[in-house]
């Protein structure tokens, strides 16, 4: 039985991030015990960033366990309190505005729903076109949210995409440990090279 702390690892489908999120998750594996959830778009795209197959292959390598892929997989999380902090990343713009409005429709959004029934932390790396526009107001209801902590974040592109947010996926484990004492990581905003 490991002591580590049981963080679960959901990614969704901002498939232009996954590399750099990978790169994270490889990190955060020499310190945390890691479940992989992955939204059903994160294992079946493949598209000019890479194949679905590369992906969950090196997401369930690095972890070492299965990927949960289905709604009926992610529901045992919360009644078997498995998780102890829960990171989403890439969380994108279709998944912050579901899990800011209370949809529960995919294993990621089920996930979240499952483990914040338990009141533990949930930290969210944002990764979206409109996240100055449509969804300004559900990052906005996420940040008053009582154990939701964000990984501070900034345009990643102003000029030629001028409503797009990207977190800064490097921050994901300093935006853990401070979840994980109850605090807001901050600079919440931050300047990001275009």
């Amino acid at each position: 039985m490991s002591n580590k702390i049981r963080l679960g690892f959901a990614m969704c489908g901002s498939l232009c991030t996954f590399d750099s999120v990978i790169d994270e998750l490889r990190k955060l594996a020499a310190k945390y015990d890691i479940t992989p959830i992955m939204s059903p778009i994160s294992v079946t795209a493949d598209t000019r960033y890479g194949l679905a197959a590369s992906f969950t292959e090196a997401v369930r390598s690095i972890c070492g366990k299965e990927i949960i892929t289905t709604i009926e997989e992610a529901e045992p999380i919360g009644p078997m309190k498995l998780l102890d902090v829960l990171v989403i990343a890439p969380c994108t713009g279709n998944t912050i505005a579901k899990i800011a409005n209370g949809i529960t429709d995919t294993c990621v959004t089920l996930a979240y729903k499952a483990h914040m029934r338990n009141g533990g932390p949930a930290v969210i790396a944002v990764s979206t076109n409109d996240g100055l526009s449509a969804n300004a107001p559900n990052i906005g209801r996420l940040l008053d949210r009582k154990n939701v902590y964000l990984v501070p974040f900034g345009q990643d592109n102003p000029e030629k995409k001028p409503c797009s947010l990207v977190a800064d996926f490097s921050l994901i484990d300093k935006t853990v440990e401070a979840a994980l004492a109850g605090k807001q990581l901050q600079p919440l905003l931050i300047q990001r090279a275009g």
